[in-house]
């Protein structure tokens, strides 16, 4: 009792087309199918373009820059 039969489906199906209608309905449709087109081919350029190589990791040597600071001063 817990699953839908095929009458249910069908039943469901009937409706959704008396409410968005048969035009509507495969606008949507449409619109959904360019959009996962879109997706795909925004996943594809990205792919393609080679990314910039990463810069090196700057890091601060305090220690050195202290005792550059004192040599300065004696």
């Amino acid at each position: 009792m817990g699953s839908l039969s095929i009458w249910h489906w069908i039943i469901v199906l009937v409706v959704v087309l008396l409410l968005f209608g048969r035009g509507k309905l495969s606008e949507l449709m449409g619109d959904a199918a360019k959009g996962i087109k879109a997706f795909k081919k925004g996943m594809a350029d990205d792919e393609e373009t080679p990314s910039k190589p990463a810069e090196p990791v700057r890091t601060l040597d305090h220690q050195n820059g202290v005792d550059a600071e004192r040599s300065k001063v004696s």
